[in-house]
Formats: structure tokens, sequence, C-alpha cells
């Protein structure tokens, strides 16, 4: 039976795409157009359907979404052309690289071609950078997320210690960066462990708050949660299109608050690439 407080991503993304809606009709009233390109390489359904989804939203919000479809068969100097184009073009203020891209292309160079000041997927080496030194710039989307969803739900983070289980590039090391900072929904003592240590489940089980950011399905289970804490999960994977989170449900039996296995963080990773987005159209514009 669960016991755990449920911490959905939903109302979180919510309000953070009205305050996105209200900067996108300032910048509007101002005579900017915000606009978010996206670039898909081939014809996975799944990315094609994400692109829809995005394109969708920025729709609703008021931004225009001017696309590229690459064939499968492009190559780098093909998808690095485009970006090119984007760069130079002053109308587009963010990109979004739909990943994964066919194997045969590189995806870290495509990005490292990126206006980094266009980067709403804030994954850019130099948008890295920035977050390392606590400079301004376009944060990872998926930490950011997470940041605004403990805030959203009351979860204090100052001063507490979090566990992050992942060192990967756009979860684990960015959240541990962004939790360290010294701000009111930051500040917190963060511990990085991953599998490659064989007793991760010594820190695990001593975390007020746990992320789950390994991508493997299901390595997080109760007796790895300490009883009454936060467990976020944020790593998945794919079995097609079944989701396959690392937090198992029956963690909800031990922790105090926990986000569900669907609706949690998903939400919150595309409400921060909208934020993203606006951001840099208002810096760009010299509006923000």
């Amino acid at each position: 039976m669960s016991s755990a407080r449920l911490l959905p991503g939903a109302p979180v993304a919510e309000q953070v795409l009205s305050e996105v809606a209200a900067s996108v009709a300032e910048l509007r009233a101002a005579g900017v157009t915000p606009a978010l390109a996206t670039v898909l390489v081939g014809d996975d359904d799944a990315s094609a359907g994400y692109i829809r989804i995005k394109s969708r939203q920025a729709a609703e919000l008021g931004f225009v979404s001017p696309h590229v479809h690459l064939a499968a068969s492009a190559s780098q100097a093909d998808l690095h052309a485009v970006l090119a184009d984007f760069n130079a073009d002053k109308t587009v203020h963010g990109v979004l690289v739909q990943y994964p891209i066919p194997g045969h292309l590189d995806y870290d160079r495509a990005l490292a071609e990126l206006d980094p000041d266009k980067d709403v997927d804030g994954m850019h080496p130099v948008n890295m950078g920035r977050l390392a030194l606590g400079l301004p710039g376009p944060l990872p989307c998926t930490p950011a997320g997470i940041e605004a969803l403990l805030a959203f739900h009351g979860v204090p983070v100052a001063g507490r210690e979090v566990v992050i289980l992942g060192r990967g590039a756009t979860l684990g090391r960015p959240l541990a960066m962004l939790l360290a900072q010294k701000r009111p929904t930051a500040n917190a003592a963060v511990t990085v462990v991953h599998t490659g240590v064989a007793d991760w489940p010594r820190y695990t089980r001593r975390a007020e708050i746990l992320v789950a950011a390994a991508g493997v399905p299901g390595i997080v289970r109760p007796e790895h949660v300490r009883p009454g804490a936060v467990v976020v999960g944020g790593g998945v994977r794919y079995e097609g299109r079944r989701l396959l989170p690392d937090v198992d449900e029956s963690c909800a039996e031990v922790a105090g608050a926990i986000t569900p296995r669907v609706g949690g963080v998903g939400p919150t990773t595309v409400a921060m690439l909208f934020r993203n987005a606006v951001d840099a159209a208002r810096r760009q514009s010299g509006l923000g």
C-alpha cells in the first residue's frame, strides 16, 4: 500500500508555461516574435512525435517554430549547415536538435556548432561551463525541472543531504552543480554516486532527497531508500514506447514523497525547454 505523497510534474509545468506565455505576450507587444527552431534527422517515429508535440506547444505559447527535417542519410556537414543557417538568422532565438540522431552522426560535434545563446537544451559546453561557474545562461532542462518540482511542492532542499544516483552529462552532473549553488531552492549537501561504486546503496540509504538518474530500470528499490525520504525518478529507459523508470514503484511504501511513474519529471523538462527559449528571445532582443 502506497503511503508516500505524490509529486506530480504537471502542475509545475503549468505554472512555468503560464509564465512563459506571459513573457511571449510581452515580447510580441514589443514587436518581437519568439522563434524556436527544430531539427529532425531521420525517420524515427518517436522522435518525430516529440517534435510534433513541441511544435504544438510552441504554437499554443505564441512561438513560431521553423522546422528542418533532414534525411537519415544526411552527412555531418549537412547538419552543421542547417545549424549555421539558424545561428545566422536573427529571427531565430532558440534551436533544438532532436536526440537521438542516426548513428553515423556525432551529436556532440553538432551541438558544439550551435550558438550557445540559442541552445535551449542547455547542454552546449559553454553553457555547462556557465553552470559550473554560476554564470547566467540556459540551464539543462531536466535538472532545472527537478529543482522547480521540489520547490513547487514545498520540499526543502537548502542544508539537506541530496544523493544523486547517476553521473551522466544530461542529468546527474549538472543537477549536482545546480543543487549545490547558493540559492533558497538549492544550497544542499550533494553527493553523486553511480553504479561503478559497489556499495552505492550505503549512500542512497542516508539521503534525505534521493534522485535516481542512472538510466537502469528498477535499480532503486525500497531497501535502498531511507524511510520518509523524498525520491525523484529522473532516469528512464524506453522499451519501444514503454517507459521503464529507475525507481521501482514499491519505493512508495517507504518514501515520504515520490514522483509518479509517469508524469513526474517529464512535464517539467519540456516546460524548462520553453523557459530557456523565451529567455533566449528576451536576451537576444535586448528586452531581458
